[in-house]
């Protein structure tokens, strides 16, 4: 998978953890908004993950 693609997967599930955190907590669902926390965690891993295929790449090309 391409930095670009971890990037936009990982902002994807920000996002929506975010919309299931939302949900969650209008609906008093606890499960819901812990599976949104999961998610967004989820997001911000996929983002990172992408951003060090960035950085590796820049160091190896000149």
């Amino acid at each position: 998978m391409s930095s670009t693609s971890d990037k936009l997967k990982g902002t994807a599930n920000q996002i929506a953890g975010k919309v299931k955190q939302g949900v969650g907590e209008a609906t008093d669902d606890p499960q819901l908004k812990g599976e949104g926390k999961l998610q967004e965690a989820k997001g911000d891993l996929q983002k990172a993950v992408g951003k060090a295929k960035d950085a590796v790449k820049k160091a190896i090309d000149p």
